[in-house]
């Protein structure tokens, strides 16, 4: 009987958690004791200590990297009518938000390198109506910031980085969140700073910004002033339990990070063998050069995806394709006029991307059985 080989899962938070379970218990133990969830010093802790590591002067914790979108475009006072460039490679929420504050997504296509937004093509969409840009940091690198930002301020143009799958990465060692007038984060449990359960976080250097989003996440409600409303926000608190986590976890996140670029060289090591361009494999993520990569997800493309997704799940390997469909084809935006072929980076990305496990407690044996499930002809 041939024995059944062990499954090696996109990700296994369990291994995560038994390293640091002794220390999260008593601080989830010490919150309980205290009954305080809502904000207080716990919450404060952990926003301090965040924008910290991400070199920002505030940090606003929130529900999820959603609210965090939907604070940042609240605390910009974009709404009906306010054009947002972004790009239509990323995850639905990144364009979500926008359309529920009322404005209008404006897409620009991908490098097809980087899957990020292609800045040699944000000028030719920018009108009288625009007024931000919303780059995704996409996988875990970082958008050429230099280019964005040079654009923004050449146009007069706020920019609110989604960096909700980019904690850690740097563009030319400046960290994500730190680069733009807003930064916003998820810490759903996928993610490298992952919460048990949701949470977010909007990053900035603008004290006026950062105060109002103190009060867009308590409804818009001014704290010197209780029940007096400056504005309309929304319930979009983190919880204590959830910063408290969090806290603990952001200690060991640069140790993270480094484990996950050794898991990456060593994919690399053997899929760098292969000329893309030929098609005779799946091919190594490229990085750029002013890039420091967080891989969130660790992204192969070849034009076989379908036949290599058949095979590592047949030998109970974990994978997943991040993304499967361009936003601009989607059916509930198709008012905006988008339509196929529009953006053929995008759309070649979405047929060709395959994510393999590469969370940091990943073996270089389990590694090296991924790529030999990958090499088989």
């Amino acid at each position: 009987m041939v024995k059944q080989m062990d499954e090696i899962k996109l990700l296994d938070l369990t291994r995560q958690y038994q390293i640091i379970k002794d220390e999260i218990k008593p601080v989830v133990e010490s919150i309980m004791e205290s009954q305080r969830f809502v904000n207080g010093p716990v919450v404060q802790e952990f926003e301090e200590n965040f924008a910290e590591f991400c070199g920002s002067k505030y940090a606003v914790g929130c529900s999820s990297g959603t609210d965090a979108l939907i604070m940042s475009l609240v605390a910009l006072k974009i709404g009906c009518g306010d054009e947002v460039i972004t790009t239509p490679f990323t995850f639905f929420a990144t364009v979500e938000a926008i359309i529920r504050m009322g404005g209008t997504p404006v897409f620009v296509d991908i490098d097809a390198k980087t899957y990020n937004i292609d800045t040699s093509r944000i000028e030719e969409v920018i009108t009288e109506k625009t007024k931000a840009i919303i780059p995704v940091h996409l996988f875990g690198q970082c958008a050429n910031m230099d280019e964005i930002t040079r654009i923004a301020k050449k146009h007069d143009l706020k920019v609110i980085e989604d960096a909700c799958q980019a904690v850690g990465a740097e563009w030319k060692k400046k960290r994500a969140g730190s680069m733009g007038d807003l930064g916003c984060f998820s810490f759903f449990p996928a993610k490298n700073l992952g919460a048990f359960g949701d949470g977010g976080m909007v990053t900035t250097d603008n004290k006026e910004l950062y105060e109002k989003m103190l009060r867009t996440r308590q409804h818009g409600i001014d704290m010197k002033n209780p029940y007096h409303y400056e504005h309309v926000g929304g319930n979009f608190r983190l919880d204590a339990l959830q910063a408290g986590i969090l806290n603990v976890k952001l200690r060991y996140l640069e140790w993270w990070q480094r484990q996950r670029n050794e898991n990456a060289d060593e994919y690399n090591k053997r899929l760098r063998r292969y000329d893309s361009s030929l098609a005779s494999g799946p091919s190594a993520p490229y990085v750029a050069s002013e890039c420091y990569h967080a891989y969130n997800q660790f992204v192969i493309r070849s034009e076989k995806r379908e036949t290599l997704k058949r095979r590592l799940k047949e030998n109970r390997i974990g994978c997943n394709v991040y993304y499967p469909y361009p936003i601009h084809t989607q059916a509930c935006i198709s008012h905006y006029g988008y339509k196929e072929g529009d953006f053929p980076n995008t759309e070649k990305a979405c047929k060709e991307v395959l994510a393999l496990p590469i969370y940091p407690e990943l073996t270089n044996e389990e590694i090296h059985r991924v790529v030999d499930v990958l090499e088989l002809r």
